[in-house]
């Protein structure tokens, strides 16, 4: 047995490994390679001949381990894709959503270069239903047999509807091995969605480490955050809080959160616009797999009814509403993509409210270095947009409690699980190289054999 990491190495973007039992291959995610340092078309660049996978397991939707599935298969990949149901269902809109983005690059990069087109998308729309048609939804919990020497089971790893760990058991050559793949791990008590769930215990690891050595702040909750926010913003002043979200998991989490919030008297109600057609599909595949929430969401359900929908909350439907709400002059809050403020509806708000002083901008994730949401987060009181040059004077503000993301106490935590008597390596993926130095270092003092792979590099097992 040969795991071979492709993807993801020193690196968050990309997730990519390659598990070869004899001559059946598995393919453990196809993520899209977004780094910095990485042009797009690099990604057409397959270290195997594609047709050669037998098999692909997709641990959830998210674009850095989804998103270059299309190109697999216009490559010549023509087997099936095993992940969870929600997770085939968001995984088709994120990758349709890939498609406009990768066609709105090719046309700016054009008008850029006066009429030369920019890099052509890496696949279309025809491709991503392509795809589609190849997802096979196997339940959670569920051993599922690939051939008579490999079965695979999904494991609930928290983070986003529908995500897993993956296990595998192996008869190789007549020894029982079985190696795992952490996919990305939720944090506990997450608005929504499941907490991580142990693994069984097993000979090999390969776990993320996108927050080894960083903590999540645990002085106050999701509510108290939210509400302390508000009454500054839209109670005590008439003000407007703007929040960008990422349309899929994190806007969920939110509205949830909002939900308790109002329904529960805990403030005045305050009307809430959630502007984002991706966040509006996702929300009816959440309502779709309402079963597999968490114990908490499930309850609220059973007390209060739908929830993602009360009094004082309206969907955006289309762009002219959207436009519409800079002529809104009442308190309210607006809930907007993208997450780090490059694209999407989020910026007609900033454009119209960076120069309100009555506004609030708080952001519930992480926005990378060269974003407009770090140079406002930086503190820059100029900031260019459209053209413009506008003065900051909306507050910025910014939390840590929506993150999706396992800190490193959760880290150490699902690593430990495992018997280190009984578990021969973990390898450590997904992640700066700060923050797996970070999550080796404590694991190797507990007595773990802690690997940290370069690209390309194989392991046999």
């Amino acid at each position: 047995m040969k795991l071979t990491i492709w993807g993801a190495a020193k690196q968050v973007t990309g997730s990519m490994h390659l598990l070869e039992v004899g001559k059946y291959r598995i393919l453990i995610d196809c993520g899209l390679d977004y780094e910095k340092s990485t042009r797009q078309e690099e990604n057409e660049i397959f270290p195997f001949r594609p047709n050669d996978i037998d098999v692909v397991i997709l641990t959830h939707a998210h674009i850095d381990h989804s998103g270059n599935l299309p190109t697999l298969l216009r490559m010549g990949f023509e087997g099936q894709i095993l992940c969870t149901s929600p997770t085939a269902d968001l995984a088709e809109l994120l990758l349709l959503d890939s498609v406009n983005l990768f066609l709105a690059k090719t046309k700016k990069k054009g008008r850029r270069s006066r009429g030369n087109s920019g890099p052509r998308p890496l696949y279309l729309q025809k491709h991503v239903m392509d795809t589609v048609g190849q997802f096979v939804t196997i339940s959670f919990n569920t051993p599922f047999k690939l051939n008579g020497n490999i079965e695979v089971e999904l494991i609930p790893s928290g983070h986003l509807l529908g995500a897993a760990s993956v296990i595998l058991r192996v008869n190789d050559e007549g020894k029982q091995k079985s190696i795992a793949f952490s996919g990305d791990l939720g944090r506990k008590n997450y608005p929504v969605i499941v907490d991580p769930q142990a693994l069984p215990q097993v000979d090999y690891l390969v776990c993320e480490s996108t927050y080894g050595g960083r903590y999540h702040s645990k002085e106050k909750s999701v509510e108290q955050i939210l509400v302390e926010t508000i009454e500054d913003t839209c109670i005590k002043t008439p003000g407007r809080l703007i929040i960008p979200a990422f349309s899929i998991g994190r806007t969920q989490a939110l509205v949830y959160a909002l939900n308790k919030i109002f329904s529960s008297g805990l403030l005045p109600p305050v009307k809430i616009f959630v502007d984002s057609p991706l966040a509006n599909y996702a929300t009816e595949i959440y309502r779709k797999h309402h079963k597999l929430l968490n114990d908490e969401a499930r309850s609220f359900y059973d007390n209060n009814g739908d929830e993602f929908e009360f009094d004082n909350l309206h969907y955006v439907q289309n762009m002219k509403e959207s436009k519409s709400l800079s002529n809104y002059l009442e308190p309210c809050i607006i809930v907007s993509s993208a997450g780090m403020l490059e694209g999407g509806r989020i910026q007609d708000h900033l454009y119209h409210n960076l120069q309100n002083y009555y506004c609030t901008i708080l952001f519930i994730g992480y926005s990378s270095k060269g974003t407009l949401g770090h140079r406002l987060l930086r503190g820059d009181q100029f900031v260019h947009l459209r053209d413009r040059e506008l003065a900051v004077y909306a507050k910025i503000k910014q939390t840590d409690v929506f993150s999706g993301h396992a800190d490193h106490s959760d880290l150490v935590h699902f690593v430990t699980s495992q018997s280190r008597d009984h578990i021969k390596s973990v390898f450590l993926v997904h992640g700066e190289n700060q923050s797996m130095r970070s999550l080796q270092e404590d694991l190797c003092e507990k007595g773990y054999n802690v690997i940290i792979p370069e690209k390309a590099e194989s392991f046999t097992l």
